[in-house]
């Protein structure tokens, strides 16, 4: 895997960092090649019972597509003709948003900066966003003349609502980190000198807890956003199902009977 994004399992809880701090992390294709795939390994591994997505550096999160590489792509399409430039959206855009989103555990974003077009679309499609207090979200596309990619015309709304989702998308502008708690964007903000220690304790919890259980919860929401009332109790019986005959079910039980703090085993 390219060292523009660093890849670590422990205990149950891959670290997933973008290693480009001098470029504020802006994605390149190796970044966004190397990106895609941990992700999808993280989602794939088993052992991997919660995700932490971070960065390197103080200044940004993510400020999205690598504008001087992409200028460099617009100009060799020109002369080609073939237009292949945008196809990193299928490619690699596209694959990261639903591996991340898809994931049957949860995925922690800790945002220690900017994060901006496509960076604050990764930021969305976590679970849980902890946020330094110097950080900001900007959704960027219409400054440079594009339309919203990796999956923010689909989360944003669900977080801000319609409305606030299309002025922040026709007009682009920063948004602070006391803000973004506010409208919902940020779940928390904690001091910038905190984030990772922060970020890494709500993720470690959350990979010592009922996996399968947070997959279900994961799935429950997401699927009641875009359905009926009555379709959504079915999928919550379905899903309830699943989840009592855990093993973590069991062993909750237990250690509730006994007074006991639970020790999850993931499945």
């Amino acid at each position: 895997m390219a060292d523009t994004v660093l890849y670590e399992v422990s205990d149950g809880l891959a670290t997933i960092t973008l290693n480009r701090p001098e470029a504020m992390n802006a994605l390149n294709i190796e970044t966004k090649v190397a990106l895609r795939d941990a992700v999808r390994s993280a989602a794939a591994d088993e052992a991997v019972r919660a995700v932490l997505l971070t960065a390197a550096g103080d200044r940004a999160f993510c400020v999205g597509q690598d504008l001087k590489e992409h200028i460099g792509l617009l100009a060799a399409d020109r002369e080609t003709g073939s237009g292949e430039t945008m196809s990193t959206v299928r490619e690699h855009y596209n694959p990261i948003v639903r591996a991340l989103a898809d994931a049957r555990k949860p995925v922690v974003a800790a945002v220690n900066g900017v994060a901006a077009g496509a960076g604050f679309g990764f930021a969305l499609a976590a679970d849980y966003r902890i946020v330094a207090d110097t950080a900001a979200f900007n959704t960027s596309f219409a400054g440079v003349a594009l339309t919203a990619d990796s999956g923010i015309s689909w989360t944003l709304p669900r977080v801000v609502g319609p409305g606030r989702a299309t002025d922040l998308l026709l007009f682009p502008r920063s948004i602070k980190a006391q803000e973004a708690y506010e409208l919902g964007i940020a779940n928390r903000v904690v001091p910038a000198a905190d984030l990772r220690a922060e970020a890494e304790k709500v993720a470690r919890t959350l990979a010592e807890g009922p996996t399968v259980a947070y997959a279900a919860l994961k799935e429950s929401v997401a699927f009641g956003l875009t359905h009926s009332l009555d379709e959504t109790l079915e999928k919550e019986d379905e899903l309830q199902s699943r989840a009592g005959s855990s093993e973590d079910h069991a062993i909750a039980v237990r250690a509730f009977v006994n007074k006991e703090t639970p020790n999850y085993s993931g499945r």
